[in-house]
């Protein structure tokens, strides 16, 4: 019988390849994602012993403990000469399976992400709700480091963080940057976001704003003056929106609208689509830069309406998807296919209309 390499091995073969993620699943070959695409590592599976020792030389007795109370781990472990890895540890038909994220130690510069000049301009917001969205594997946390990374170089002051774990890690620029990961220097999102109102923040970072009680926190602090940027799990900027009033109940919608008509400054949304020109992935994004008319629809909750007013918006940083993958297209970044695959108005993107622009330009 073939017998596994060491975690470290397999690490350092994604990282090598240039992968974003190792897979450890019982009854299949390690895995690596690369460019989107799962690689198998070696080409034989391993048994769940196997797979269970490889996940456990990795933890330490707490986070062993957590394991075996909770049944679910998120931790980051470091690699000698490897890397910085953010690990999701679970329990699959009661079998132990694992998958690491690999953080690279340099946080990129927003304009090499691929993003629109308004990033930038949000950079320089003094306070409101800013909002990253996408998937998962969309490159959030990335962008979010980014985000933070720009800031501190910008401003001077305090900024919070709040993550679970703790990913990348920032030096302190004309700002301090305080990270504070959850379940080792406080007990939960909601808890460390009421208790960094006390820390004096300018500008407060969360990971994810997962439950009603952190989403009610992180308004309120924007609207006290503090900004405030998180992630959330959705597809485009209406479901984004969608999603924070689904948090609450129906009777108190109203005043949630109300609420965050007042705060949310921007939401950008963002997918990772396989390149057509050259190996990779290539960036695919969506900007709600809020204005006066976007408030009111906001404020009136007329979601549906939000499509039309960013169109409206371009000159102020809006844009959709729609344009954003136009664009891709024109310059042979993406496929035909990829952009039917993503986009909101399939019409759009007919060889008709694609013509008919072509030929106005």
């Amino acid at each position: 019988m073939n017998t596994p390499q060491g975690i470290r091995d397999y690490l350092a073969l994604v990282v090598q390849r240039g992968g974003s993620d190792l897979h450890l699943t019982v009854k299949a070959p390690p895995a690596a994602r690369i460019n989107g695409s799962l690689h198998a590592l070696e080409d034989f599976p391993l048994d769940a012993n196997q797979v269970r020792e490889l996940i456990i030389g990795t933890m330490n007795e707490t986070q062993r403990s957590r394991l075996d109370e909770e049944w679910e781990l998120d931790y980051a472990i470091e690699v000698n000469q490897v890397g910085r890895f953010r690990g999701n540890v679970h329990f699959c038909r009661q079998n132990l399976e694992a998958v690491y994220r690999y953080i690279p130690n340099e946080i990129p510069d927003l304009s090499s992400l691929g993003h629109y000049p308004v990033m930038e301009e949000i950079c320089h917001l003094q306070r409101g709700l800013v909002l990253i969205t996408g998937i998962t594997g969309s490159g959030k946390t990335t962008t979010l480091a980014s985000l933070v990374r720009r800031i501190s170089e910008l401003r001077s002051g305090t900024i919070i963080t709040l993550e679970d774990p703790i990913e990348f890690t920032f030096r302190h620029n004309t700002s301090l940057v305080k990270q504070r990961e959850i379940g080792r220097d406080t007990k939960s999102f909601a808890l460390g976001l009421r208790q960094c109102m006390r820390q004096d923040p300018d500008v407060i970072v969360v990971g994810e704003l997962r439950d009603r009680e952190s989403m009610q926190i992180a308004m309120t602090a924007a609207e006290t003056g503090h900004l405030v940027v998180s992630t959330l799990h959705t597809i485009d900027a209406p479901k984004s929106i969608e999603r924070v009033m689904d948090l609450f109940p129906p009777d108190q919608q109203n005043q949630i609208a109300s609420q965050l008509s007042n705060v949310l400054e921007a939401v950008i949304c963002q997918r990772l689509l396989p390149r057509s020109d050259v190996e990779g992935r290539v960036l695919a994004t969506e900007a709600l830069r809020v204005n006066s008319g976007i408030r009111s629809c906001l404020r009136e909750h007329k979601i549906e309406q939000l499509v039309g007013l960013m169109e409206i918006a371009r000159r102020e940083g809006c844009h959709t998807i729609d344009d954003c993958l136009e664009t891709l297209f024109k310059h042979n970044y993406i496929s035909h296919h990829d952009a039917l695959q993503n986009c909101r108005d399939a019409r759009r993107f007919s060889p008709e209309a694609l013509a008919r622009r072509k030929a106005s330009h």
